[in-house]
């Protein structure tokens, strides 16, 4: 039998030559208005023209094996062909969210030990200036290299790379340990930040093997997620995230499907996109199906018989059967993280999926589960515990990230005692399935009470007042903590004091006395990441920045428990 593949860039070649006149990238017109006249779309055969001239350039820039590339090309195709022509020299790709800080960028530059950052020429002023603050890199502009190949004619020559000015590259900068980044399956391929809304971000060394196992995993799961060679996957969600650097772009590629890769989530034309690029996948994240299902209702809108499954995870409960219903093709949950990938991965793609309450399905057949008290002993059945994952098998990492960058004691203690420790708290009900409860750091802890932030925030969001909200704890003199909830009004407010009182008495209906908001203030929106879910970092300080300033409505007077 052939040998498995064991890089990105051999799966790559290996797909080349089974489909190289099938479409590979695209870009549909809508996602390349900044910079492209019409769409962009490469073949496998096209691809790899592309990625063999990219290949020379940073051969030619003396890259090669124990380097990282800095990548800022926001969504465009660039990142996957980058990916793969770095890939192919053995060097590792570093992408950049260029909708984050200043800071946050100069942290994952210097952290990351970057040699290179290549991007479009539209962030080429504000990479300069990170270069010259990071102190690691200079400038090497290689302008109108013009490595695009388009399905309408357009201007592609916006690429530059920022890189040392020695010579070939051998400036102060170490180079990374070989033993890190090579040409075998456990070589790096990426080192990818996670988001940091809860701190300053980790790197997460990501092998090919990662990359790999996280394409077949998917490929594999069968059910509602049988997936199909020439599949066209639809994908809003920025390549700078697992889901669709490793997900989606690998899916495709082993299946010889399609990635249709989007600028950002367009509501209001979303589906006429889906329609035109006859996707059968879409992929989704946090607050989408609930916008989607606010536009007005459209005769042509139901999907059954294109698209055949929708592929995400957060949708809220209260949408999902309504959603279904109404599209004609079934939201698919599941569970991963950066670090787990399809090695930990957890999928509601067989029934029952228990819809309307947060099931995230049934561990793979390779995965083995465990749910944890705060001590790691094992909970009772049917009990709220943390999530710990392994591979089953001889090798319990195997398919999971390398490891935190420079950060053995955080990644030590994140397998300690040989399970990978998720910081998700979940259920397990009697028939296997696991049921998503909340980030165990986003437990509030009252009076010695355990408040599972998502648990309030799905009370309020069953009443017709609340368009979305966000709960945290804040500090409380006597009780520790106190229940804090950010409400996005559904209408228009005649009195906001009134309001916040009729949804604390709406919640005591709902929640034990001690779970509903002691303070509760009224706000526009709600602080998303570039993934679109809750950024609780910001929601923790914008809480307290609340209560400071005395502008929430304080309710805490009226938490008592009912006498019966």
């Amino acid at each position: 039998m052939p040998s498995q593949p064991d890089t990105i860039y051999a799966a790559f070649i290996e797909a080349v030559s089974q489909y190289a006149g099938r479409p590979f990238l695209r870009a549909p017109a809508s996602a390349t208005g900044g910079y492209s006249v019409g769409a962009i779309e490469y073949s496998y055969g096209s691809a790899l023209q592309a990625v063999a001239e990219l290949r020379l350039l940073y051969q030619n820039l003396g890259l090669g094996p124990g380097d990282r590339v800095a990548l800022a090309f926001d969504s465009r195709l660039d990142v996957y062909l980058h990916l793969l022509a770095l890939n192919a020299e053995g060097a590792s790709i570093v992408p950049l969210n260029m909708a984050g800080s200043d800071a946050e960028l100069l942290h994952i530059i210097r952290h990351s030990e970057a040699r290179l950052m290549s991007g479009t020429g539209a962030h080429m002023s504000r990479l300069q200036l990170l270069a010259q603050e990071a102190g690691q890199v200079a400038l090497f502009s290689v302008a109108g290299q013009g490595h695009g190949h388009s399905s309408a004619e357009s201007d592609r020559g916006d690429t530059e790379v920022i890189a040392p000015k020695i010579s070939p590259l051998r400036s102060s900068v170490p180079r990374i340990s070989s033993k890190s980044i090579g040409s075998d399956s456990a070589a790096e391929a990426a080192l990818l930040y996670t988001s940091g809304t809860t701190g300053t971000p980790k790197g997460c060394i990501l092998s090919n093997d990662y990359f790999l196992t996280m394409g077949l995993e998917y490929t594999r799961l069968g059910g509602l997620c049988a997936i199909h060679a020439g599949d066209r996957l639809l994908t809003p969600l920025p390549p700078n995230h697992m889901n669709a650097l490793s997900t989606s772009f690998m899916a495709m590629l082993l299946c010889g499907g399609c990635v249709i890769q989007l600028d950002r989530f367009h509501p209001a034309s979303w589906w006429q996109t889906v329609r035109d690029e006859a996707a059968t996948i879409i992929h989704y994240l946090g607050v989408m199906p609930a916008m989607l299902l606010q536009l007005p209702f459209d005769p042509t809108e139901n999907f059954a018989g294109q698209v055949r499954f929708g592929f995400g995870a957060g949708s809220d409960p209260r949408h999902q059967e309504v959603f279904e219903r109404r599209f004609g093709f079934p939201l698919v949950e599941a569970w991963a993280m950066t670090e787990t990938g399809g090695a930990g991965m957890i999928v509601a793609h067989i029934e029952p999926r228990h819809l309307g309450q947060r099931c995230i399905g049934r561990p793979i057949d390779h995965v083995e589960v465990r749910l944890v008290d705060e001590h790691d002993g094992d909970v009772a059945p049917e009990q709220d515990g943390e999530l710990l994952v392994r591979r089953r098998g001889d090798d319990p990492r195997k398919g999971f990230f390398s490891g935190y960058f420079r950060d053995e004691e955080a990644t030590r203690e994140g397998w300690r005692g040989g399970w990978w420790h998720t910081g998700d708290v979940v259920r397990q009900g009697a028939d296997g399935s696991l049921f998503f409860v909340d980030r165990r750091k986003n437990v509030i802890r009252r009076s010695g009470e355990n408040i599972a932030a998502v648990e309030v925030e799905a009370a309020l969001l069953q009443l017709d007042a609340v368009g979305a909200c966000a709960v945290t704890a804040v500090p409380d003199e006597i009780r520790g903590d106190e229940v804090f909830a950010f409400v996005v009004p559904a209408g228009k407010v005649a009195d906001p004091a009134q309001l916040a009182q009729d949804l604390f008495a709406a919640c005591m209906d709902r929640l034990t006395y001690f779970k509903v908001p002691g303070y509760i203030a009224l706000v526009d929106t709600i602080p998303v990441t570039a993934s679109q879910k809750i950024s609780r970092a910001e929601v923790k300080k914008s809480a307290l920045q609340w209560l400071a300033s005395g502008r929430a409505t304080d309710l805490r007077q009226f938490k008592k428990r009912v006498r019966s």
